[in-house]
Formats: structure tokens, sequence, C-alpha cells
């Protein structure tokens, strides 16, 4: 008998066995595709979310820093200057841009009256303006009114470098404060390896005390700025800064790209600014708000909301999600798939901080 008889060798796969087989293996594949899909997706969404955090927070605390330095002027709280005559002085044009009168202006869906920037503002979105000496200052060391055209400062020139913080390599707008007087003015000349600053024959630098190791005169850096939503340079929204010179030229910087919009609202004190309470009592816009010196000295508070975006698509159903709101108003959302959020603050101006 042959060995081999009842024990045939298979010769191949039926048709069914095949069809099974591949069907088996179709499942599989769509549920690895599946799965990477959603892991894809969970990707995109996590990273979506950090990078718009990080913006958020980035360009929340630009704003801050700088709306509450609002008003600072040296020792002199900013409605103590304002409250006894002669105390302040700012020798530009009323009403200007470089009108220190203003601590903080803003505009309701509309750029600076006076100043042009560049890239322009995105329609639909608030811009502010604010004006205060810088926290960073050098103790004057003497003050030369000898040549009444030319009143001079002198500080220690190794200390010059406090004047350029933040990026600012040749400062142009001064201020001199003690705790009695504050002038800002644009200096006619500075001369850093020296220490000496040359304000204009308007200036009353006579009224200033000095000690020569560093007495309670101190030079700042003035600062006019605006905050504002412009075109990045990778074609998207950003916050920009952009920062006034002595003859009222801007230079701009794009500091977090992604932000789509930007609304303020302002908490004005319930008593006018010639006899503030430090009580919040109503908010508005800044049109709300008024056009004149005493109602932008009625603020106190400033509430900010931002809406950010991702870098890339970050979900496909972005489209059909709840509609934001900034501060009550609502905003439209592009069907672009970015993931997007809303950012809000309270911020206090705490140089009007009655009382304390």
């Amino acid at each position: 008998m042959n060995p081999n008889t009842g024990n045939r060798q298979q010769q191949g796969l039926s048709l069914i066995e095949l069809m099974i087989a591949l069907l088996i293996g179709s499942i599989l594949v769509l549920g690895l595709a599946q799965v990477f899909g959603a892991s894809r997706a969970a990707y995109q969404l996590s990273e979506g979310m950090a990078r718009t955090q990080e913006n958020g927070r980035f360009a929340m605390d630009y704003l801050q820093r700088d709306i509450r330095m609002a008003g600072h002027f040296g020792c002199i709280n900013d409605q103590a200057r304002r409250q006894a005559a002669g105390v302040f002085t700012s020798h530009f044009a009323a009403g200007g841009p470089l009108d220190f009168g203003y601590s903080i202006r803003g505009y309701e869906n509309s750029s600076p009256t006076g100043i042009t920037l560049n890239p322009a503002r995105i329609a639909g979105t608030d811009s502010i303006v604010l004006r205060f000496l810088r926290g960073n200052a050098i103790p004057v060391m003497s003050i030369d009114t000898s040549n009444p055209a030319a009143p001079a400062v002198m500080v220690d020139p190794a200390k010059w470098n406090a004047l350029r913080d933040s990026g600012v390599a040749s400062p142009e707008i001064f201020g001199v404060a003690d705790c009695s007087y504050a002038d800002v003015f644009a200096a006619a000349s500075v001369n850093p390896a020296t220490g000496k600053g040359v304000a204009p024959a308007t200036a009353d630098l006579g009224r200033f005390g000095t000690n020569p190791g560093g007495g309670p005169t101190m030079l700042h850096r003035a600062e006019a700025i605006v905050y504002y939503i412009g075109n990045g340079a990778g074609g998207r929204p950003s916050l920009w800064r952009a920062r006034l010179n002595g003859s009222a030229a801007v230079t701009s910087e794009e500091l977090v790209e992604g932000v789509e919009n930007l609304q303020f609202r302002y908490g004005m004190d319930q008593n006018v600014a010639t006899d503030p309470t430090g009580f919040m009592a109503t908010q508005g816009t800044a049109t709300d708000v008024g056009t004149t010196d005493l109602a932008w000295r009625r603020v106190g508070q400033v509430q900010v909301a931002m809406l950010l975006s991702s870098p890339g698509p970050a979900s496909s159903t972005q489209a059909t999600q709840v509609t934001p709101t900034l501060l009550g108003a609502s905003a439209s959302l592009p069907a672009d798939g970015r993931y997007r959020t809303v950012y809000e603050n309270t911020i206090a101006l705490r140089n009007r901080l009655y009382g304390n």
C-alpha cells in the first residue's frame, strides 16, 4: 500500500477561503486607518490648543504689563499730577499722538487719531493707546540750566542701558520726575557716552532737585504705544505693538501670531475725573467713554478680550462649533478647521488705584 495516499498535499486556497481572508484583512486595515485618523486628529487638536494657549498667554502678558503701567509718571500718581496745577508738563501738542495728558485712550473699531499704522488695523477690531514712563529709570546726577535754550540733565553713562530695555536702542522721548513734578519731552539731543540729555527750552528743569549720589529726580524713557490687530508676516492676523518716537513716527513690531480679534471695555469711576472715588460704577466701549481728557481720566479699569486661532487646521468640525463671544459680542468664524478660543481678562490701572 502506498503510504502517501491518505495524506494528500494541499495545493492552494479555495475561492471562499480567499474571500474570507480578504474580508478579515480589509476589516483590520480599516480599523487601523480609523485608529490612525483618530490619533492624528487628537494630536492636531492637542497641538492647536497648546499653541493657542501659549500665544494667548504671551499676548495677554504684553497687554497686562503695559495697561497696568498707563499713567505712571515716576513718584507722582496719575491723578495727583492732574489735580494740582503745574505739577505735570507735557511738551507735545494737545490732542496729538504724543499728548501725554491722555494716559490711556481707546478706539472702538477704529485706529488712533493722527497715527498711521503699518500694517493697517484689521476692520472690526479695537485699538488702544497707552502713555507712561518706563519703570526702569536712572538717578539724575546734575541739572544744567545755564543755557535756558538748552537745559540739560546729566546721569551716570554706565547706567544708560536701563533706558534701552524692550529693544529700544535709541530712546527719543524722556520724562524727568520726582515726587513733586514731572516733565515729558522729546530730547533735542542725547549723548549716551557722557550721560547727557538736552531738553527743549520749554522744559522747566530748574524746579527739580538733585543729589550727586543719586537724588530723588529720575530720568525715565517715556512710552507712547498702540496695541492693535494687523496682518502679520505669515499673512495671518497678529497682535501688533506700535511705538511712537519724538517726531510721532511709528515703529511697529509683530508680537503674537494668530490673534484674530481684540476688543476692549472700560470701567469708569462713579464720579467726575476731578473728584474720583476709585469705584468703577459703569463699563462701556471707547465710544461710551467719550473723547475728552476728563472723560478718559475717569477710566480705572480695562477689560480685554482676544480671539486666537491655531496655526493650522485642528479639527474638521470647527465650523459647527458654538460661535464665540468677546465681551458679549459674537465673532464670526471661517470654516477653515482651526481651533479657536477666547481669552478675557480685567486689568486695573494701578496708577489710578485711589487711596493706595
